[in-house]
């Protein structure tokens, strides 16, 4: 038999604090610091603990090479090798583990990242009820005092005053433009103003052969490369003439491509899951979890240390265009990182490997009444209440 190192794996020596009740009846605190190896693969779904003998033997196996195992136990016990086969670290040549991983280019830190961040099955409001139950400390007490909000480079008479600008509409559009936590239950979203967002931020105006085969497109934001790699797919709760369910959006056809549909109350209990609790995100008309086709990219980005930035560059530009065109429109918009992609992943049927959600926006109407905080200073939205519920 035959095995390979699978293709990105990081190592990381972690420590916890593990209870001791010899320590303690000797005089100790009952604490003790324990040192595990912790192996990080993105083509695994969870981490995986390693011993310092598993840890040797995995460090000396090609990624690329195939290597006979007999030749590996001439060196390390068979017994290692075995355990690390178990644990999918050493792969098989007839294994699948990892070879979407392979064919996308992942440069390894990034790869490590984007999917140790991932979440599953998370409620933050349950996590933040949690704290608060368990500790009777402000957030001041508990974090200690921020950085400041504007950092100062210079004394203040040293800064050079730069002249106002003349207010254009544009200004107004950008003082409206805030934060919804407050969507209205009762009304439908119209079917026009529904496809003019989309139109908006996530069409292509155009299609370019930029050489024999390689098309890229042209959007109402930027690109790295002009690949335009983030797709839109969609969860519909309230708009007019278009079931709930879950959709993805074709930017060449400007078109909805339904995947599943949903009962009312299920597209609302899925909304929530998909953004992590947060109830006032999930009763947002339509959602748009904005993914990446990491290939897209990466195919000719490959292995670049700037790669998987772009990908972030391409959501913040998408998400703000969505916000400036709800805003135009009359409605209200969010977005939010506090998501759980593996529930997304499977909802929608992605490969985690070859593409995955970074952000989850929304949009629609917002509530005639809050009930939920919204950070308004200027009261552009609620000029004649504070800013709280």
């Amino acid at each position: 038999m035959r095995v390979r190192r699978c293709a990105i794996v990081m190592i990381e020596p972690r420590e916890r604090l593990a209870f001791d009740l010899e320590f303690l009846a000797e005089g100790g605190s009952g604490l003790h610091s324990v040192v595990e190896w912790i192996a990080l693969a993105p083509h695994l779904d969870a981490e995986v603990a390693l011993s310092a003998g598993e840890v040797a033997a995995l460090g000396q196996v090609s990624p690329s090479a195939w290597t006979d195992i007999d030749t590996l136990a001439a060196t390390h016990p068979r017994e290692t090798l075995g355990m690390l086969l178990d644990k999918r670290l050493l792969l098989r040549e007839a294994a699948e583990d990892d070879q979407a991983l392979r064919r996308t280019h992942w440069r390894t830190t990034s790869a490590i990242m984007h999917y140790a961040s991932r979440w599953r099955g998370v409620d933050s409001k349950q996590l933040a009820r949690d704290f608060a139950a368990h500790s009777d400390k402000s957030i001041l007490e508990h974090l200690g005092a921020p950085p400041p909000p504007a950092r100062a480079r210079v004394a203040a008479e040293q800064r050079r005053p730069l002249p106002s600008p003349e207010s254009t509409p544009f200004d107004e559009l950008l003082l409206k433009r805030v934060t919804c936590r407050n969507y209205d239950a009762e009304r439908m979203l119209g079917l026009a103003e529904f496809s003019a967002v989309l139109h908006r931020t996530f069409s292509a105006r155009a299609v370019v052969e930029t050489a024999p085969g390689v098309l890229i497109l042209k959007k109402g934001v930027p690109s790295a490369g002009g690949l335009h790699p983030t797709e839109a797919y969609l969860l519909v709760q309230r708009v007019e003439g278009v079931s709930p369910g879950l959709y993805h959006y074709h930017p060449v056809d400007h078109a909805l491509e339904p995947i599943r549909m949903l009962a009312p109350d299920e597209a609302r209990a899925l909304a929530r899951v998909f953004v992590a609790g947060q109830d006032y995100f999930a009763e947002a008309h339509a959602m748009v979890v904005a993914t990446s086709r990491f290939h897209r990219n990466f195919w000719k980005y490959r292995n670049h240390a700037k790669a998987y930035r772009a990908l972030t560059l391409d959501v913040g530009y998408l998400s703000h265009t969505i916000y400036l065109s709800a805003t135009e429109l009359g409605l209200a918009a969010f977005i939010t990182a506090a998501i759980n992609e593996v529930d997304i992943e499977q909802a929608f049927g992605l490969d985690p490997l070859e593409e995955g959600p970074l952000a989850v926006c929304g949009f629609g109407i917002r509530a005639p009444a809050r009930t939920e905080v919204e950070f308004d200073p200027l009261h552009a939205v609620w000029p004649n209440e504070a800013d709280i519920p």
